[in-house]
């Protein structure tokens, strides 16, 4: 037997599509709630503000990414260096899908530049969680400079992430990847 999904589990799962796909200011409520076969009632008992449900989806976009994390934590038990090889080709085929548009963090930050609206808030907490844990991760390979290494892979994933969507004709992941992995690589020489 299957558990019937929750008005706001409805309302979470359209927003999310919604928003990533098409942007967050792009998207009403009216059509969230239209969408999503709930109440208005129901809505704003859910998410009193659509700034609420900002925060709501990028907490889940964070936990996706969190999880996958530990995935690969688990298929490479004590191998961090692995670790950072299968978070960059995860990162890769996430790419490559026909409906990636970006990081739902940057895009956020980038849609709501306010640094005090909550979604921005959101985006760069759970932005800089992730990256924390990439830090850990190459602190735990044994890299030479963590904090550098880490901050020059965010700095080329930024890169890709944008080129990926912008040049999806001819953007070449190998090239991604190639790049990080001589970073990676110059951590340990």
């Amino acid at each position: 037997m299957t558990k019937k999904e929750s008005a706001k589990e409805r309302i979470l799962k359209v927003a999310s599509d919604l928003f990533y796909s098409e942007g967050v200011r792009a998207v009403g409520i009216d059509r969230i709630i239209e969408e999503s076969g709930v109440a208005k009632a129901s809505f704003y008992r859910n998410f009193p503000t659509k700034d609420h449900l900002v925060v709501a989806y990028l907490e889940q976009r964070s936990k996706i990414r969190m999880e996958a994390i530990e995935e690969v934590k688990r298929q490479f038990p004590g191998s961090p260096k692995e670790q950072l090889y299968a978070l960059l080709e995860e990162l890769v085929e996430r790419m490559k899908s026909p409906t990636f548009r970006g990081c739902p963090f940057m895009n956020c930050i980038i849609e709501f530049p306010d640094e005090e609206h909550l979604g921005h808030q959101a985006a760069m907490t759970f932005r800089s969680d992730l990256w924390k844990n990439v830090e850990d991760i190459a602190r735990q390979a044994g890299a030479r400079d963590p904090v550098q290494l880490t901050y020059q892979l965010q700095l080329l994933k930024d890169g890709a992430i944008m080129s990926a969507y912008m040049d999806k004709g001819y953007f070449h992941t190998d090239y991604f990847l190639n790049a990080c992995k001589a970073l990676i690589e110059g951590q340990f020489e």
